[in-house]
């Protein structure tokens, strides 16, 4: 993923149905100016209550574990980025108040 300076590039990508319970997110690709608020949208399906994931992956490497919560209400923080579960609206997505160019890379909800 190349990017020219200052700009941030995401790539998001819906993950499989599992066992009937599934994400959505959005897919596609997003280009932000640095400083901007990242927010990726995930909903979730299941027949109980999931503990709901969030990975990363930089280009040329694996993905990573970037957040995850295991109940209701529960928030994941990591490296300034935050996604609370929330049941009611059967939501986990994803934000960072000031996207950096370091923050290029494909984002998966799960």
């Amino acid at each position: 993923m190349n990017s020219s300076p200052g700009l941030v590039t995401v790539m998001l990508l819906l993950l499989g149905r599992t066992h009937g319970d599934s994400v959505t997110q959005r897919e596609g690709e997003v280009t932000l100016s640095e400083g901007d608020l990242l927010t990726i949208n995930c909903t979730y399906t299941a027949s109980v209550y999931p503990t709901l994931f969030w990975y990363i992956q930089y280009p040329g490497e694996g993905p990573q574990l970037l957040l995850k919560a295991a109940k209701a209400n529960d928030k994941g923080v990591n490296k300034g980025f935050e996604a609370k579960y929330h049941k009611e609206t059967t939501s986990f997505h994803l934000q960072k108040a000031s996207v950096q160019e370091s923050d290029s890379a494909v984002y998966y909800c799960a």
